[in-house]
């Protein structure tokens, strides 16, 4: 559904991004079918973007990312864990913290998952434009680099990745 209606706020364009979020989502579930490590929970990704982003992280700090309470992190650890996806290490500067990281397993799987949302978006881009193309390419940066200020002064500067690689 195409809106064209001209841009009167920042209301209005959350608006139409939350619309698109729900049609990315729509497109991301599709594309999970297909991959080989099949369906990833959202909040499993987060976890793992956020551990794979810090290298090492602890569960506090995970927690305070994501937002969520101790005991959620701790039983989303330990479903990570068991799946294979990350690594419980002991912390070289507390004995009483565990680190975690991602395991090679772990990896694969965002690797996997990236690469399946990204072929359901190029499905969709390649109906665009060149002109477009180089038009959301441009409004995606900017948004990139406002919503990674907004969550994490000072991490405006991501390289290599999508925008929602950057603060999934």
């Amino acid at each position: 559904m195409s809106r064209s209606l001209p841009f009167r706020s920042a209301e209005h364009v959350a608006q139409v991004a939350c619309h698109v979020s729900e049609l990315l989502d729509v497109l991301w579930g599709r594309g999970q079918e297909a991959a080989a490590a099949g369906p990833l929970p959202p909040s499993q990704f987060r976890a793992l973007t956020v551990i794979e982003d810090q290298e090492r992280v602890n569960q506090r700090t995970l927690g305070e990312v994501l937002g969520s309470r101790p005991s959620s992190v701790s039983r989303l650890c330990d479903r990570l864990e068991a799946a294979g996806l990350v690594e419980r290490l002991a912390s070289p500067t507390s004995r009483r913290e565990v680190e975690l990281r991602l395991s090679r397993r772990g990896s694969a799987v965002l690797e996997d998952f990236r690469a399946s949302r990204a072929r359901e978006i190029e499905a969709v881009l390649q109906t665009m434009s060149p002109a477009q193309l180089r038009t959301l390419a441009d409004g995606l940066e900017q948004f990139q680099d406002a919503a990674a200020a907004h969550i994490a002064p000072g991490a405006a500067d991501v390289e290599g990745r999508g925008p929602s690689e950057a603060i999934a």
